[in-house]
């Protein structure tokens, strides 16, 4: 799997994370794992195609220090579809950015 890993993150600081993707992201029935809405505008034509398989996301997965951001793009009504894939530049552009942005937002030091 390919993603993004931010670690050495203080347990405070990992509290700050949690509380902003439970009030930003989707909950997922896994605990500390966390959905990311992929905008509608950067969908590639198959996942736009794909109404039925919406929304379009990405994971964030808590671990004790570390953060992991996924950058396979999937959806959560049907598991085994084509639409399913690693993302676009434009779409890893956005989950580096949503990553980014919450480091900033929060103060996290790592």
């Amino acid at each position: 799997m390919r993603y993004y890993l931010i670690d050495e993150i203080s347990p405070s600081d990992m509290e700050k994370i949690d509380e902003f993707l439970k009030k930003n992201a989707i909950r997922s029935e896994m605990e500390k794992v966390f959905w990311v809405r992929i905008p509608k505008e950067l969908l590639g034509d198959i996942q736009y195609q794909h109404r039925e398989c919406h929304p379009h996301l990405f994971s964030i997965e808590l671990g004790t220090n570390q953060l992991k951001v996924e950058f396979f793009i999937r959806n959560l009504n049907h598991l085994n579809c084509t639409c399913q894939s690693y993302c676009t530049l434009e779409q890893r552009d956005f989950i580096l950015n949503f990553s980014q942005k919450m480091i900033e937002e929060l103060g996290i030091r790592t």
